[in-house]
């Protein structure tokens, strides 16, 4: 198999001095030729509806419309088969091992050198998922069977539905839903009925419980 293009980046965070800093890490380290920066999930997500996809998508876990794993789950939803970067000051190794199930091609400590971001993009290039030095995958417990649990069944979530999840964990109620997001209540109850049969609950609080379980909110610090 040849090796994977990656000639455009999306850089998703909020630090502007830190995207400029990875930007020209990319073009002089990578050897990507276009950078773009967004510093909101929904404007990555807005972006990604457009053509031409990014070839590879860099993404911080702490970001201000964004709790938890819930970027990374969106936006694997939406960025189909391009590889997500995850590049982030949070280097517990229980992060790393939850970002990594949801699906992050790569996990790069942000102030990492330019040769572990060099090591880490020719990983992605090779269809090779990259971890830190010295990371040590945590031993299976109950915790994180039943973490891993949720992040795959949240994967099967499409973008709208996820979206939907997120507004059911801020509490909102189907007619605060559909106006929202422009659409019909009776959408957002066919979306919901779909997205309990995605998560095999039966219930929007045990949707939220597997939300929750899997954002992993427990040990994320506020800043990073």
């Amino acid at each position: 198999m040849s090796d994977r293009v990656l000639e455009t980046a999306l850089i998703i965070d909020d630090h502007p001095l830190f995207c400029d800093a990875l930007s020209i890490t990319l073009r002089a380290v990578v050897g990507v030729n276009q950078v773009e920066t967004v510093d909101r999930l929904e404007t990555a997500l807005a972006r990604l509806d457009l053509s031409p996809m990014p070839d590879v998508i860099v993404l911080d876990l702490n970001l201000p419309d964004v709790t938890g794993l819930d970027g990374l789950i969106r936006l694997k939803g939406a960025a189909g088969a391009t590889p997500v970067a995850v590049v982030s000051s949070l280097t517990d190794t229980r992060v790393i091992a939850a970002a990594l199930q949801a699906g992050a091609a790569a996990f790069v400590p942000k102030h990492s050198r330019r040769d572990v971001f060099r090591d880490a993009f020719e990983a992605i290039r090779a269809g090779r998922v990259y971890t830190p030095e010295g990371y040590v995958a945590p031993a299976e417990g109950n915790a994180g069977s039943t973490r891993e649990q949720a992040l795959a069944r949240l994967a099967l979530l499409t973008r709208q539905q996820a979206k939907i999840l997120q507004l059911i964990c801020e509490g909102r109620l189907n007619k605060q839903i559909a106006y929202d997001l422009s659409i019909a209540e009776t959408t957002v109850k066919a979306h919901v009925t779909a997205i309990m049969r995605k998560l095999g609950v039966q219930s929007r609080t045990q949707a939220v419980l597997i939300a929750n379980e899997a954002n992993f909110n427990t040990i994320m610090p506020e800043t990073g």
